[in-house]
């Protein structure tokens, strides 16, 4: 599904870090479901609004951008961080919230 919409997974990881870095103050960047168009999304949210409530999408991911999730270990640098993120992703954990989303 990945593949069919993003090209790659480089390609998804990419998109969704841009997005992600973007977020202005904190926030959160997230894969999200969509059940009416049956596609996977990128979203953003500011500080801690909700996915689900905010754009209607099922989270699947999520990078938390808020200063105290990255600032210990990459002070003000959060495109590190999100680069990072990518290396401790659970896929067997996206793949399964993706199944529950299609239920």
């Amino acid at each position: 599904m990945i593949d069919a919409q993003f090209g790659s997974l480089d390609a998804l990881q990419t998109k969704m870090s841009a997005a992600t870095v973007a977020v202005q103050g904190s926030g959160w960047g997230w894969l999200g479901y969509d059940k009416e168009s049956g596609a996977l999304k990128i979203a953003t949210c500011a500080n801690q609004d909700p996915l689900e409530a905010t754009t209607g999408l099922v989270p699947l991911f999520g990078i938390d951008v808020w200063e105290h999730a990255y600032y210990l270990d990459y002070k003000n640098v959060r495109p590190d961080y999100v680069k990072a993120i990518w290396q401790i992703a659970n896929w067997k954990d996206v793949a399964a919230r993706l199944s529950a989303a299609k239920a």
